[in-house]
């Protein structure tokens, strides 16, 4: 089953080939708290609701009318997170961004980290991973709409991701809801001048959807990633991700971010990207404004796609009360 929304309000819920207005509700997240609060399954309740009338997702899709596949009604609220070195693939990338003179980089110690104890099997949670910051709902981007590279910034490269979606329930308790494709945009020359400065490079927006997944991630995910100019494909690449390929499990990294009590405060919505290994900046290659974003894998629906877009460069100001 996969649930989409719409930007002028409305659930979608596609099964098979067939997609359907959810009757009395305006928003996935509305639909997923009615769901907790009745305790049924987000499927139970939708059956509950009856059938809705059919609509063309596809040109709901191309038409740009679709949103991030669930969002908070105050954006303030709607938190965006992730993981990095996660994936069995992703230590080549970042060691060559952050090699020392010892011969081992930091990144690759935590990659290593994660290969020994990600997925322990004695039920005890693994070692924790990378973690990042990326902002608030203000930074979470639907499909087609445009990602703004800042003015300052010295790069835009595209990261495709699976992300989860969680809404904590009045107990404190996370819940997820479901998982899509995500392209966690970033500054990867900024990264790539020192270390520390991953969490500059991290402050951009992200894009989710168009559809989202309800239910376990699949083990073995094989998606591609590209980027389009002038309608032409001028780079692609397949990404894996899924346990299967993956250093960590998905329940290791749910853990190590909900262990924090600042995210499990009642009603919030946390978005959690958990990693790749494939990025166009580790090929060489070098985005330019107007260039499309394509991530894309069959497990998930429809593909989500996105132009650069840099910001024009405003003045700087601080004012005094």
């Amino acid at each position: 089953m996969y649930l989409s929304q719409l930007k002028a309000g409305g659930v979608i819920c596609r099964q098979g080939e067939v997609a359907r207005l959810v009757p009395g509700f305006s928003s996935t997240f509305e639909l997923a708290k009615a769901a907790l609060a009745a305790k049924v399954s987000l499927a139970d309740l939708i059956a509950k609701q009856g059938e809705g009338e059919v609509v063309d997702l596809v040109s709901l899709a191309a038409s740009g009318k679709l949103d991030c596949p669930v969002r908070h009604p105050d954006a303030a609220h709607m938190f965006l997170t992730g993981t990095g070195l996660t994936h069995t693939g992703s230590a080549s990338a970042r060691d060559s961004m952050h090699a020392d003179t010892a011969g081992m980089s930091d990144s690759m110690k935590m990659f290593r980290m994660g290969l020994e104890g990600g997925k322990p099997k004695d039920g005890a949670w693994g070692v924790q991973p990378e973690w990042f910051y990326k902002g608030t709902g203000v930074n979470a981007v639907a499909p087609l709409d445009g990602l703004e590279s800042p003015s300052f910034a010295l790069d835009g490269g595209e990261e495709p991701e699976i992300a989860g979606f969680y809404v904590i329930d009045t107990d404190g308790t996370p819940v997820r809801i479901g998982f899509t494709l995500a392209n966690e945009f970033s500054d990867h020359v900024t990264e790539k001048i020192n270390y520390l400065y991953l969490a500059h490079s991290k402050l951009r927006p992200a894009s989710f959807g168009p559809e989202l997944l309800v239910g376990d991630l699949p083990a073995n995910i094989n998606g591609t990633s590209k980027i389009l100019r002038d309608g032409k494909t001028v780079w692609e690449k397949p990404f894996l991700s899924g346990e299967d390929n993956m250093s960590h499990t998905i329940a290791n990294l749910e853990y190590h971010h909900f262990k924090y009590g600042l995210f499990c405060q009642p009603g919030d919505l946390h978005v959690h990207m958990f990693g790749t290994a494939t990025l166009s900046f580790a090929d060489g290659f070098k985005t330019v404004a107007g260039d499309v974003f394509e991530v894309s894998a069959p497990e998930f629906g429809l593909p989500l796609q996105n132009p650069l877009v840099v910001a024009a460069e405003t003045p700087f100001a601080v004012k005094k009360i």
